[in-house]
């Protein structure tokens, strides 16, 4: 068990890593997650197969249940092919790029959103990576444009915007980068961009900017830039 707990409406909850018998249950949380979804191109759901390929040690993948009934689940992954790879995104050498670690999928129930899951298991997968031997040194992840609370989620984390690109199968997502062991800071003049606009931002990025937060103005949403 990684943790153990009682939400503000006084439901118990347990945290866990899942294993490959979990698999089935998770498939069906993901598949209710990916139909309550307005935009299907917003979230990569993972195969039977990808699932597997994590829970057999090349990764990590919590769940958190409430009278066991799963609710939200998490995962970690070690990259299988230096292919497509978010390292090379985020500008590391091939030498590094063993030493790089992805936040994956996170799903949460939609009967279970208002809790704050995604924040709370950003801190309690990080931890339990922390708690284990491990090799790593950067954390890397993908974020469809628009996925307010995906992104939220990153930049709470201190992963800042290193790219903006296509990728898997050509969807438009922002690359998120952290060196597990820096606070990311940067002292620039903050820059902001619209975040609709695409080209923009990818200039910015091209000239060194990193972003950095998630702003509001007037309902339109802009993404903070510092070099």
């Amino acid at each position: 068990m990684i943790d153990k707990g009682m939400f503000p409406d006084g439901q118990a909850y347990v945290v866990r890593r899942l294993t490959e018998t979990d698999i089935p249950t998770v498939l069906r949380l993901q598949d209710k997650v990916v139909q309550d979804l307005d935009d299907k191109t917003s979230l990569q759901p993972l195969s039977e197969e990808e699932f597997r390929y994590i829970t057999s040690g090349n990764g990590l993948l919590i769940g958190v249940f409430v009278k066991e009934e799963l609710i939200s689940f998490r995962a970690l992954v070690v990259p299988d092919t230096m292919e497509d790879h978010l390292g090379i995104d985020a500008g590391l050498p091939e030498s590094e790029l063993d030493f790089v670690i992805y936040q994956d999928i996170s799903n949460v129930d939609p009967d279970w959103r208002g809790l704050s899951l995604q924040r709370r298991m950003a801190k309690w997968i990080m931890d339990e990576l922390a708690r284990s031997k491990h090799p790593y040194k950067y954390v890397c992840s993908t974020v469809a444009p628009f996925n307010i609370p995906s992104l939220k989620d990153k930049f709470a984390q201190g992963m800042e915007i290193v790219a903006l690109k296509p990728k898997y199968g050509g969807n438009l997502r922002y690359i998120f980068f952290k060196e597990l062991e820096s606070s990311n800071n940067r002292e620039g003049e903050p820059v902001l961009c619209q975040m609709a606009d695409t080209k923009g931002q990818q200039k910015l990025l091209t000239e060194g900017y990193r972003g950095q937060k998630l702003v509001v103005i007037d309902q339109v949403y802009y993404v903070e830039f510092r070099k």
